[in-house]
């Protein structure tokens, strides 16, 4: 059986960069140490889960793959303020309750306070244990 997410890698150019700016936007807690192989690590927490901030020079194309945050509605709005401020490129959808940005490195983060974790927590409970169900 699973657990939660113990965390997630993201591969980056420059870890302190991509630190530093989910560090000011979300107020998150920032860690660097270096591992038992020598390995320097960059790890930010959003919410209740770690990122690992790998370096590498890699070029990512911008896909639709992405990590959703559910969010209350007011944050959405204070999120975006901050990213039109520093001038960063972001997506808000046409009711106001999902907010997308991208990193330095194409990857795509959503906030969400559109309640659809709820909606499918429902459909799971009326699907049953191990079922599926269809809309």
């Amino acid at each position: 059986m699973l657990g939660p997410v113990a965390h997630i890698a993201l591969i980056v150019r420059d870890p302190a960069r991509t630190a530093g700016f989910l560090r000011e936007l979300f107020d998150a807690p920032v860690l660097r140490r270096t591992d038992a192989d020598g390995h320097d690590e960059t790890f930010v927490r959003l919410g209740v889960t770690w990122f690992a901030l790998v370096g590498a020079d890699v070029t990512r194309e911008r896909t639709g793959d992405h990590v959703a945050f559910r969010v209350a509605r007011a944050t959405i709005a204070t999120i975006a303020a901050k990213l039109k401020a520093r001038g960063c490129e972001f997506i808000l959808s046409e009711s106001g309750s999902s907010l997308y940005f991208f990193d330095f490195d194409n990857h795509v983060f959503e906030l969400d306070s559109s309640g659809q974790e709820q909606e499918l927590e429902r459909l799971a409970a009326a699907a049953g244990p191990g079922g599926a169900a269809f809309i």
